[in-house]
């Protein structure tokens, strides 16, 4: 009874844990928004800003992948 606990304590967290990899995707989404936006407003400027919107896009993935190897150590770590 008690392992049973555990393990649904351990899907919880799982879960939980998960909802970061929605964050990320919204933070992705939010960096590439943005920079459409300003890319159609100033399409000369564009160009130089491509770095940034790589780095923006790489730190918010970071997270969600974070997130995600949380849930799968929460999962499966004995």
């Amino acid at each position: 009874m008690e392992g049973d606990i555990a393990q649904m304590g351990q899907f919880i967290g799982a879960g939980l844990a998960s909802v970061g990899m929605g964050g990320a995707a919204v933070g992705v989404g939010n960096v590439a928004g943005s920079f459409l936006s300003g890319a159609l407003r100033n399409p000369s400027a564009a160009a130089g800003q491509t770095a940034t919107l790589f780095i923006g896009i790489a730190f918010a993935e970071a997270l969600g992948i974070f997130s995600f190897l949380v849930a799968l150590l929460l999962m499966f770590a004995v």
